[in-house]
């Protein structure tokens, strides 16, 4: 994928040079609950804790005195960790482009969501966020959050290589965004809540599924109006990620089986077929997975 031309977007929080309490520290905090219910009986205690939120709130990690070499500011990035950067910063303004001028055409009007990039963990407006949990949309604050780690392991652990397999992450993600801007999540959400409360999870999962593929062929849709800046190869890079996190795929590998009740994403062949539609139609309104919820 070139995108030499493309510009970089502003609407991103670089939050890779902060570590300290945004990310290990919690741990830390818990093994010294002990010593601070300690302080919160007495007012001496009480002032020490508040100096110490004090400092916090100013940029300063004051745990870093128990724990030498962590602060708020870690280590600077890498080169390559910011070249990545710059690319995962490019795409996204890829996405702006093309949901800013197609969205507008089907009545709704696209506001560009913020990608927080990080390291380790991070707090979310959906609570705490972790490399462990891999990409995923917020819809409370509206944010991305991508924690570049997962992209190694993309490669890595699942065999999903390739610069355009990074960028199907993301649009991804962003087609949650406008799955949200529609008005989609919310529904579903609300449908899930009431699944949970009469106790059935595998309802809640199931309506999960057209969820995460409609995000893929929103995805596909994005990859149609970007096709200036794919090169050969590139689709099946998208492809061959999109297959390698499917959830059958996902399950062989870790326990052997599948469970077909337990399943969020939908199968491999599944997460090729809607991003390949979006792709083949770049119309959204080819994009209504929960027409065909009874196949999955």
């Amino acid at each position: 994928m070139r995108l030499d031309d493309q510009r970089e977007s502003r609407n991103v929080e670089d939050r890779r040079y902060q570590s300290g309490m945004r990310g290990g520290s919690f741990q830390t905090i818990f093994m010294l609950w002990p010593l601070i219910r300690i302080l919160l009986r007495t007012k001496f205690g009480w002032a020490i804790i508040a100096i110490g939120v004090g400092a916090y709130l100013m940029g300063f990690n004051p745990l870093a005195i128990l724990q030498p070499g962590q602060s708020m500011e870690s280590r600077a990035p890498s080169k390559a960790d910011d070249t990545q950067a710059v690319f995962i910063k490019k795409v996204l303004a890829s996405t702006e482009d093309v949901w800013s001028q197609l969205l507008p055409k089907y009545g709704y009007k696209y506001q560009v969501p913020v990608l927080v990039l990080f390291r380790g963990a991070t707090q979310s407006g959906c609570g705490f966020a972790s490399a462990q949990v891999g990409p995923f949309y917020c819809p409370v604050d509206h944010k991305i959050y991508l924690d570049l780690s997962f992209y190694d392991e993309l490669a890595n652990r699942f065999g999903a290589p390739g610069d355009f397999a990074q960028a199907y992450v993301l649009a991804h993600e962003v087609g949650h965004h406008v799955q949200n801007i529609m008005g989609i999540l919310q529904k579903v959400h609300s449908l899930q809540e009431r699944a949970m409360r009469s106790g059935d999870k595998r309802a809640a999962n199931r309506l999960q599924i057209p969820v995460e593929l409609q995000a893929d062929c929103f995805a596909g849709v994005w990859g149609h109006y970007a096709r200036k800046y794919l090169e050969p190869g590139d689709i099946e890079e998208a492809l061959n990620a999109a297959s390698r996190i499917g959830d059958d795929t996902l399950q062989k590998e870790t326990q052997g089986y599948v469970v077909p009740d337990s399943f969020t994403h939908g199968t491999s062949k599944q997460r090729m077929k809607w991003f390949m539609r979006g792709f083949d139609s770049g119309d959204i309104k080819q994009c209504n997975t929960f027409a065909e919820m009874q196949s999955l």
